[in-house]
């Protein structure tokens, strides 16, 4: 996912991938290289996993993508011949897709900058969840929502995105989404099939009020599936035929991953002249930047210590509405609770 987003992202002025003077792509490559040393500049020590083989269930959505980029191949040389340079780069961003040669280019650098990966033997996001439950690493990070039914103790959004975006970094707790949805690990699942994920569709008509509504009055989604079944003539929503929801929560449930126990994570001192082979001689990248990033690698990487998210992201502070508010809503608990003594 992070090759994928510096892919779309890491391009020259006038929007075309980076490429090397053989015209390869290195798009992938300045990325992982700039925004990992940006992490281990700020104290963080990242772990990358790389996916393995989907399940049978994911190749419905793996369909649906292929199906979009041809579609938007086609609409690009359609309207080729007068579309502006903004619409091809938007239609041929919709083409994109990670090889396995890109794959394998990464974990190259990875290696010679001294920064450990993983191959699960299936899903990134369950491995990632996996590392984190066991304490291997602090959290897991993605992009993909479908990471939280994996139960990491917390999922963290936006950490690989461009710094240009501006985006602030979501940190979700899993116990503390079980707590204020009032759910259960089980129940919270059957919620996040309902919601949408990639092994199976969605019921029609049914968004998230609905489908959190369904999940309060009937407590799983084997009730749910049951009620809308037998009431076809008092409900709108229709089920799907052979809907695999029982398969995608057994994906969920108990995913193929390695154990964490099993997997020692080792950050090195990274391979200067490995670096310097590999990315300016091989990659055509200049040799001033990497050498200076293998420095900075070199510093961030013989510190023990990871260092709290707050040093690396600002914490957004609340907003004087939101401060009104609350001491609003304070004050009126503390007239109720007067109130009550006084009674």
């Amino acid at each position: 996912m992070c090759l994928y987003q510096y892919l779309i992202a890491v391009r020259q002025a006038e929007g075309q991938q980076l490429t090397n003077e053989e015209g390869e792509t290195t798009s992938h490559l300045s990325g992982m290289f700039y925004r990992t040393i940006r992490m281990v500049d700020n104290n963080i020590k990242p772990v990358y996993v790389f996916d393995g083989k989907p399940p049978v269930l994911k190749g419905g959505e793996l369909e649906k993508r292929l199906l979009r980029k041809e579609e938007a191949i086609k609409q690009m040389e359609n309207i080729k011949d007068e579309a502006t340079v903004e619409d091809m780069v938007r239609y041929e961003k919709r083409t994109v897709r990670v090889t396995r040669e890109q794959n394998q280019e990464a974990k190259k650098l990875l290696e010679l900058m001294g920064i450990p990966y993983v191959d699960a033997p299936c899903e990134a996001e369950a491995q990632c969840a996996e590392l984190a439950r066991k304490g291997k690493v602090f959290a897991a990070a993605s992009e993909d929502m479908d990471t939280i039914c994996y139960e990491p103790p917390f999922l963290l959004r936006h950490l690989t995105v461009a710094e240009a975006r501006k985006l602030p970094i979501d940190q979700i707790e899993y116990s503390k989404v079980l707590e204020s949805l009032e759910m259960d690990k089980d129940t919270f699942i059957d919620l996040c099939i309902l919601l949408g994920c990639d092994y199976c569709e969605t019921i029609k008509g049914v968004g998230p009020v609905t489908a959190f509504k369904l999940i309060k009055e009937h407590g799983s989604l084997d009730k749910i599936v049951e009620f809308l079944r037998a009431n076809p003539d008092k409900t709108k929503y229709k089920v799907p035929e052979n809907w695999p929801y029982t398969e995608a929560r057994e994906l969920f449930l108990h995913p193929e991953v390695q154990n964490a126990d099993d997997i020692n994570l080792k950050w090195k001192e990274p391979d200067v002249e490995g670096l310097i082979e590999y990315m300016v001689k091989q990659k055509g990248f200049s040799e001033e930047r990497i050498r200076s990033g293998a420095e900075k690698l070199k510093k961030g990487l013989k510190g023990g210590v990871q260092g709290r998210l707050d040093g690396f992201f600002q914490v957004i502070p609340k907003s004087k509405d939101q401060n009104d508010k609350k001491r609003a809503s304070s004050d009126k608990g503390s007239k109720n609770k007067k109130s009550k003594s006084k009674k």
